[in-house]
């Protein structure tokens, strides 16, 4: 809130960024800025509900993405009281785009956000120390229509591909890696559009695109109208030399900030275990959030559920990074700077040290 008035009051001064110390944002940046923060202090005020327990809870600000699983997750968080039992008041933000989450995070108007690696990575080259707790190793996939004559990526040379995000999303970064070794350069040589993932999801089932990049609980809705899966990015990540499914969405947070709120962090993140381990066990609290999820029908459900359980990490941060390094070094080699920032090589850094461990019993 402070950033906002600063830069709604004084439109013509710079203003330090709340990440690194001494940096300055440009008057072009700032301006810009300034804007967004102005509809992210808007969105603070509607989302902030008083409860009694608000003056004793430890605030933890949260910026989510609607369509995003962990809003399930929160669901049960809330019907449980899990937040208040963790002496925690959650202001929560929606937004229906991850960029608009980033945006928030590195203009401090919150706290935690849900991100890639990819993104953490390139922010930490650039100075902006930020940190990752693995959430989930699902990932999306590229989809085509019904009566679609795509059979290869390379079909889609001077065709229309709708990518969820932006230009430095994880899986679209990933696609390029990859169609790069194939000899196909998709990002010149197909015609490429990005937008909030619901918004491409409608421009795919209006027929104005030839394919789709879509988050994977966006790829599920897809296959029930008849979409199919040209190729999945967990293919990608194999052919790039991972192992197995890395978690590329995380818990992103600014790594100053949890360690001088390290409590609020432990409880925050045992309270993410303790809905997930619902979720992992309950098939009723599935049927109570079919909602949140779009569905109606019991066995598209069902693979909403397969596909949460299975993707949760269940590997050591060790693996986790070995894999990560892998990813990035083909991305380092493809891409560059432009899309890694000045780090030739991961900084594992990246992942958070401190917190207990996320991951339930899946049995």
């Amino acid at each position: 809130m402070y950033l906002e008035i600063m830069a709604k009051n004084n439109p013509g001064a710079a203003y330090r960024h709340p990440l690194r110390s001494g940096a300055l944002l440009s008057p072009i940046k700032q301006a810009w800025a300034a804007g967004v923060l102005r509809v992210l202090a808007s969105s603070l005020a509607l989302a902030a509900v008083p409860n009694s327990h608000a003056a004793a809870d430890e605030q933890l600000r949260l910026a989510v993405q609607k369509t995003g699983t962990f809003a399930w997750e929160l669901a049960i968080i809330r019907e449980q009281g899990f937040d208040k039992k963790a002496g925690l008041d959650l202001n929560v933000m929606e937004f229906a785009s991850p960029e608009a989450a980033k945006i928030a995070l590195l203009g401090g108007a919150t706290d935690v956000i849900l991100s890639d690696w990819l993104w953490v990575a390139r922010q930490r080259s650039l100075g902006n120390h930020l940190v990752f707790v693995p959430h989930s190793a699902a990932i999306g996939a590229v989809m085509i229509p019904p009566n679609s004559q795509i059979s290869t990526l390379t079909d889609l040379a001077g065709r229309k591909i709708a990518v969820a995000g932006g230009p430095l999303d994880k899986s679209w970064l990933l696609l390029q890696a990859y169609a790069h070794r194939e000899g196909f350069d998709i990002a010149k040589q197909a015609k490429v559009i990005f937008g909030a993932p619901a918004l491409l999801q409608q421009t795919a089932l209006d027929g104005e695109a030839d394919a789709i990049l879509n988050y994977w609980n966006f790829c599920l809705a897809l296959e029930g109208r008849g979409f199919r899966r040209l190729i999945g990015i967990d293919e990608v990540e194999k052919h790039l030399g991972a192992k197995e499914p890395v978690a590329m969405v995380g818990f992103v947070f600014a790594e100053n900030f949890a360690k001088t709120h390290t409590p609020a962090f432990d409880r925050f993140f045992t309270m993410v275990s303790e809905a997930r381990r619902i979720l992992v066990q309950s098939q009723s609290e599935w049927e109570k959030i079919a909602g949140l999820v779009g569905v109606k029908d019991e066995q598209q459900l069902e693979r909403y559920r397969d596909t949460y359980v299975n993707s949760l990490p269940n590997r050591t941060i060790g693996e986790e990074a070995a894999d990560a390094r892998v990813l990035y070094g083909s991305l380092v080699r493809i891409g560059g700077s432009e899309v890694t920032g000045a780090a030739k090589e991961l900084d594992e850094e990246i992942y958070f040290k401190g917190g207990p461990e996320l991951v339930p019993n899946k049995n």
